[in-house]
């Protein structure tokens, strides 16, 4: 099996290729390598997998000096034609699709970017899935989806009619496109509704990865909601194990589909919608606690309002995902904290 990983000098993207290759995958990385955050630790995370930052010349291919299964290419998913001829030559079997402008405030102020990060590079990719046919087309979306949704825990057979950032919206967007695709071209597609993802080689613009930096440097960190936030914190390595385990799982069409009472997240297409979380919401203060008992050092905290754009609470019902690939997260937060924060310690040499 050949794999498309896009985001692969991502958070996300990064573990899960480093999964596929693992098990003897053929994979091949793509990224763009935008400076939305710290391109260096991009760079260290390809680095990591044997593709030095002197070996990358956008769109070509670069083996891994480390692992023979692996390759790389600097691609923007925006331009189609060599994203085409990508498909044409490698004949993918399936594409897990990580690349995204991720962020919920960022897309107050760069809205822009959304739309062709996550709208027009999103249309490449399964434009490029109808010509050159994938049996299994997953793609990253967001528990943002939920937005203005009270009820929990969130269920994949909610209404998401009502997003409250433009980030959430071009996720949504993204599982609207999909369904177009997988009813008209029957390509088997996938979405995954990610909960607050945290570990090693974590995104710096991540709470976590903030909370850190700041507890490390004796500056006081932006608590929002007054602290009286709760997410559904998922460790990495779960979320790897799922997104694997989906990916080995072609979406199929839903025998018991009602289109007088349609369910939003399966459809007569071979389409899917999973959420793909801890399914155990935390609450801020002792996600915070954790990250003090990590570093050994006590948070100065700054408590703020509710931000534009950010919800409440986020809770994942994933008894679907459960059922149909026996995913499991078991990682505690104190144990999937301290394996960041010794992480951080080490890379930043602090």
């Amino acid at each position: 099996m050949k794999y498309l990983v896009t985001g692969a000098a991502g958070f996300i993207g990064f573990h899960v290729a480093q999964k596929l290759i693992d098990r003897g995958n053929e994979v091949i990385g793509l990224d763009v390598i935008n400076d939305y955050y710290d391109v260096n630790l991009k760079y260290s995370r390809l680095e990591f997998r044997g593709i030095p930052k002197s070996s990358i010349k956008k769109g070509e291919l670069v083996q891994s000096s480390k692992f023979p299964h692996y390759r790389f290419i600097q691609l923007d998913l925006v331009e189609k034609e060599p994203l085409m001829s990508l498909f044409e030559q490698e004949k993918f079997d399936v594409v897990i699709h990580l690349a995204a402008q991720a962020g919920v405030r960022y897309s107050l102020t760069h809205p822009e970017v959304y739309i062709q990060s996550n709208i027009m590079a999103f249309l490449n990719i399964l434009e490029c899935s109808r010509f050159y046919p994938v049996k299994h087309l997953v793609y990253a979306s967001s528990s943002s989806v939920y937005g203005a949704n009270e009820k929990l825990p969130f269920s994949t057979s909610d209404s998401v009619d009502h997003p409250i950032s433009l980030y959430a919206a071009s996720k949504k967007s993204n599982e609207l496109m999909a369904h177009t695709y997988s009813h008209l071209f029957g390509i088997p597609t996938t979405g995954l509704r990610f909960f607050t993802v945290y570990g090693p080689w974590g995104r710096p613009d991540m709470a976590l990865f903030l909370f850190t930096e700041a507890i490390l440097k004796g500056d006081p960190i932006q608590v929002f909601n007054f602290g009286k936030m709760k997410r559904d914190f998922t460790y990495i390595d779960d979320i790897v194990e799922g997104v694997v385990k989906v990916a080995d799982r072609p979406a199929r069409p839903n025998p018991s589909f009602d289109s007088q009472n349609p369910d939003p997240g399966s459809s007569k297409a071979p389409f899917k919608i999973y959420n793909i979380g801890n399914s155990a919401p935390v609450l801020l203060m002792d996600y915070i606690h954790a990250v003090e008992k990590g570093l050994g050092k006590k948070a100065k905290m700054e408590l703020l309002p509710l931000q534009p754009g950010d919800v409440p609470a986020s809770h994942a019902d994933v008894e679907d995902l459960v059922r149909d690939t026996g995913y499991k997260p078991n990682t505690p937060i104190d144990e999937g904290v301290k394996a960041f924060t010794d992480w951080y310690l080490a890379y930043y040499k602090k």
